[in-house]
């Protein structure tokens, strides 16, 4: 069936540039170490706001050069009356490709030096300028990715079986076991959920690390949206509950949890594969909700959100346009995700299409 599914998704021109788009995303994030020119713990303070470094292939006499950058030189403006950056012209820094440059552990595990693009030790390469810190954009969107593009997978795997289990409990019994449990989860559903992230980010110790938010904002999130999803499984249940397949599973003497689990949830597969497909982009706007507000990933630790968060300032906006990179990579995964959301429901459910 996925192999399947995965052929109708490459058949649709705008679900294939979608899968392209998300795989490069993800392959970035995933050697991220090795991608970016620098580590994300890098920070040079006396390059903040450094505008991205400009990369030359004709040298001063008009001829071809391998490829060079100028450090910029900070100097103030007395007219206007605040700091500009030129071009130090007075010395060349060259492009290295997998040349050797700041320590990292590949994947998390392997020690190396060796980075796709970098510069020599006196030379400063800022392919997206840097944030108020002298910190490379291009590096931090590159880290920041990897919570901003993970955190909706890890809140399905919490939501999703929950979700399937409640739903499927409740719609098989029905009566009052099912009264009972919908309403609670209604009770759950009418919760506003941004506003109850707010309050519940905000009252998280001050002393946690940003590993032990990210996983506390999984399970918020999770917890806060399986309810809906359960109500929408228990209707599909209670469609099939009385089909012959299930009623020979009973007279077999099969438990309710094996009928249930085995013989009727699989039937929602179809509405699950879309479902998780369509609320992954809404977790990624949560996560980066949260953080721009400053109740997420807090620094100095990145993720997509919390480096927005610099860019709501005007003078940012008009003059220091680069920060304004991670809100157009959320575009772009959201946009992403919708696109292919949209394809495999109606590859799965092709009178969707047609209403």
């Amino acid at each position: 069936m996925i192999r399947e599914l995965f052929k109708q998704l490459w058949k649709d021109k705008f679900a294939r540039i979608a899968l392209i788009v998300l795989g490069l995303i993800y392959f970035a994030l995933l050697f991220a170490d090795f991608i970016a020119p620098y580590t994300k713990d890098f920070s040079d303070r006396t390059m903040a706001y450094v505008p991205p470094s400009k990369i030359f292939t004709i040298d001063e006499n008009g001829k071809l050069s391998r490829p060079y950058t100028y450090n910029y030189k900070r100097e103030f403006d007395k007219d206007e009356l605040k700091i500009v950056y030129t071009l130090d012209r007075s010395k060349k820094h060259y492009v290295k490709f997998f040349a050797k440059g700041q320590p990292y552990k590949f994947l998390g595990l392997i020690p190396m030096k060796r980075h796709l693009v970098t510069t020599d030790k006196d030379g400063r390469l800022f392919l997206l300028g840097t944030d108020i810190n002298g910190r490379d954009v291009f590096s931090r969107l590159l880290f920041g990715g990897r919570i901003s593009m993970t955190i909706g997978f890890l809140a399905l795997f919490v939501l999703f079986p929950i979700g399937l289990l409640y739903g499927g409990i409740a719609g098989y019994f029905g009566g009052k076991v099912d009264t009972i449990m919908m309403r609670f989860a209604e009770a759950v559903m009418s919760i506003p959920s941004f506003y109850l992230l707010i309050i519940l980010a905000s009252i998280l110790p001050s002393g946690m690390t940003s590993i032990q938010r990210f996983m506390l904002i999984v399970v918020i999130l999770a917890l806060i949206g399986w309810a809906g999803f359960a109500r929408v499984v228990r209707g599909m249940v209670l469609s099939v509950k009385n089909q012959e397949f299930v009623q020979a599973a009973k007279s077999i003497g099969a438990s309710n949890l094996r009928i249930i689990i085995k013989h009727i949830l699989p039937q929602t597969t179809s509405f699950v594969i879309v479902a998780m497909t369509l609320s992954v982009p809404s977790y990624i706007l949560s996560e980066s909700g949260l953080s721009f507000l400053g109740l997420g990933i807090q620094q100095p630790d990145a993720s997509w959100g919390n480096m927005l968060k610099e860019a709501q300032e005007y003078t940012n906006i008009i003059y220091r346009p680069w920060l304004l990179t991670p809100g157009f990579l959320i575009f772009i995964a959201v946009l992403a995700f919708n696109l292919i959301g949209d394809t495999i429901r109606d590859v799965l459910d092709p009178k969707s299409k047609v209403r």
